[in-house]
C-alpha cells in the first residue's frame, strides 16, 4: 500500500503547489534555451553526481542546475558555461535535501524539551549530515508555539516543519505532559490550521497513564486540521499496541520509535508482534524515531528478518542522542545499509516518503521548479562500528558522509572546501564575512 493510499486526507495547500514555467520542457533535458553559448542561466551546476531521486525513479548519473533558489534543470550534459557557479561532483550520490522526520529544536532556558536545555538550534545540527527540512516533533504545543515560531522557525536556515504538541505547554516535562486537562483538540487544531504550511501534524508522547485521551485527542485534532497524528506511546501497560495499531490509529498517521522494543514491538518469542503487520495494511506508517533510547537491535534485525523496514528514517535528534549511538541522520541511514537495505530504498525513506507523510510533496524530490534543496554524498567503504541505545554493536561496510549540502540554492555545508579557491601564496579571501554577525 502507497502513502499516497495510505493518507488520503492529506492535501497540499495551494500555496505549495509547484509552478513548472514554460521553459521546464527543454530544461529537463539540459538543453538551454538563451541564445548565447556563454550567457549565465544557472546560479549553481552540480554535474557528474549519481542521481538517486525515488520520485522521479532517476538513478544515473546527471547534471543538477539551479537558479533562484529552485532546481531549475536536470539532465545528463548541462553546458557549465551556462553556470554562475560550477562543482563536479563525480563519484559522489546526489540526492534531494534529506527530511528528518523526528527532532527536538525548541532550545531556550528552560529544563526540557519545550523552550529547554535538551533541544538543539537546528542549523548547527542539520547541514552537515545533509538534511534540509527538519520536522520538530512536539516540543512546542499550542499555548508556545508562537513562542517557538519566533525564536526558531523564522530565524533558521533549515526549513523547520512542526508536528504540534497535544499538550499546551508542549514538552515541558514531568507532570505537565501527564496533565489531561492540558490536551485540547479544538485548541491544538485552531493553532494547526493557522500554520498549514508549518504544522504537519499533531504530536502525543510520554503519557504514562492508562488513558487512551492523549491519542484519541491527537487524532481528533488531525482530523479536524487534516494532518496526521504521530505517537510516542509511552509505557502503560494498560493500553496496548494491539489496540492502538488496529483500532484508534487512522491511515496516514505515524509511529514512532518502531525499532525501541520497549512498547511492545518484540514479542516473547523474539518475532515482531502482529500488530505492526496489522497496523502497516490499516495504513499506519511507521517511523524509526531512533534517539536516546529507542533503537534496539533485537528489534531491527528481526524487523529485516521479516521484511519490516520502515517508512520513514528518523533520528529523534537532542542533545543526548546527538552524543550517544544515534549521532546523525547520515549514520541512521548508514545503519540500514549496514542491515542490507538497497541505498535507493534507504534514500527514499529519508526523502521522498517523509514528504508525502507530511503532505508536502513539493519537497524530497529534485523535479525541475522544485526546492534547491539537495545533498552530496560519499560513501565510504570499510569497517564501521553503528550501536543501538542499549550498548550493542553491529559492523558494517559503507557509511555515508555528507560532502555537500544546498539549501534554497544556496551552499550551507561544505566538508572539503568544494566551493573555495585553491590557496596560494599572496591571495586574498573574500573578508566581507564577520566572525560574529548576526543572521
Amino acid at each position: 500500500m502507497s502513502l499516497r493510499t495510505r493518507a488520503p486526507w492529506v492535501v497540499l495547500p495551494a500555496v505549495l503547489t509547484l509552478v513548472v514555467g514554460a521553459s521546464a520542457a527543454s530544461s529537463a533535458t539540459g538543453g538551454a534555451s538563451d541564445a548565447s553559448p556563454t550567457a549565465v542561466t544557472y546560479d549553481l551546476l552540480l554535474r557528474r553526481g549519481h542521481v538517486i531521486d525515488p520520485k522521479n525513479n532517476r538513478d544515473k548519473v546527471l547534471d543538477i542546475a539551479v537558479k533562484n533558489g529552485k532546481i531549475a534543470a536536470v539532465g545528463s550534459k548541462i553546458d557549465p558555461s551556462h553556470a554562475k557557479q560550477t562543482i563536479d561532483v563525480k563519484g559522489k550520490y546526489l540526492t534531494p535535501g534529506l527530511i528528518d522526520m523526528h527532532t527536538h529544536l525548541f532550545r531556550g532556558p528552560e529544563d526540557a524539551y519545550s523552550d529547554g536545555v535538551l533541544g538543539l538550534p537546528p542549523d548547527g545540527f542539520t547541514f552537515r549530515s545533509g538534511v534540509t527540512t527538519a520536522l520538530d516533533t512536539g516540543s512546542a504545543g499550542w499555548e508556545n508555539f508562537e513562542l517557538f515560531k519566533k525564536n526558531i522557525i523564522d530565524t533558521s536556515k533549515t526549513r523547520v516543519l512542526s508536528m504540534l504538541n497535544i499538550v499546551g505547554k508542549g514538552m515541558a516535562g514531568g507532570d505537565k505532559e501527564q496533565d489531561l486537562d492540558n490536551m485540547n483538540a479544538a485548541e491544538a487544531a485552531k493553532v494547526a490550521k493557522k500554520y498549514p504550511e508549518i504544522i504537519r501534524g499533531i504530536k502525543t508522547a510520554h503519557y504514562e497513564g492508562p488513558s487512551w485521551a492523549p491519542v484519541e485527542r491527537s487524532v481528533e485534532a488531525g482530523e479536524i486540521a487534516g494532518i496526521p497524528a504521530m505517537i510516542d506511546f509511552g509505557s502503560a501497560k494498560e493500553r496496548t499496541i494491539e489496540e492502538l495499531l488496529t483500532e484508534k490509529l487512522r491511515p496516514g498517521d505515524i509511529y514512532s520509535h518502531v525499532y525501541s522494543g520497549l512498547r511492545g514491538e518484540l514479542g516473547e518469542d523474539g518475532k515482531l508482534s502482529p500488530a505492526l503487520a496489522a497496523g502497516r495494511e490499516r495504513g499506519v506508517l511507521f517511523d524509526v524515531g531512533h534517539g536516546g533510547g529507542s533503537f534496539d537491535w533485537n528489534v531491527a534485525m528481526e524487523g529485516k528478518k521479516e521484511g519490516f523496514w520502515p517508512d520513514t528514517i528518523s533520528t529523534d535528534l537532542h542533545v543526548t542522542s546527538m552524543n550517544a549511538g544515534m549521532k546523525d541522520m547520515s549514520n541512521v541511514m548508514s545503519k540500514f545499509l549496514a542491515m542490507g537495505q538497497p541505498l535507493k530504498d534507504v534514500i527514499e525513506e529519508s526523502t521522498w516518503k517523509p514528504a508525502q507523510a507530511l503532505g508536502r510533496k513539493d519537497l524530497g524530490n529534485l523535479s525541475v521548479g522544485s526546492p534547491a534543496d539537495i545533498a552530496v554524498f560519499d560513501l565510504d567503504k570499510g569497517t564501521f562500528g553503528y550501536t543501538d541505545s542499549f550498548g550493542l554493536r553491529v559492523d558494517g561496510k559503507q557509511k555515508l558522509v555528507t560532502e555537500l549540502t544546498v539549501r534554497a540554492g544556496e551552499v550551507v555545508w561544505d566538508l572539503n572546501g568544494r566551493t573555495a579557491k585553491p590557496w596560494k601564496p599572496g591571495a586574498v579571501g573574500d573578508k566581507t564575512h564577520t566572525e560574529h554577525a548576526a543572521p
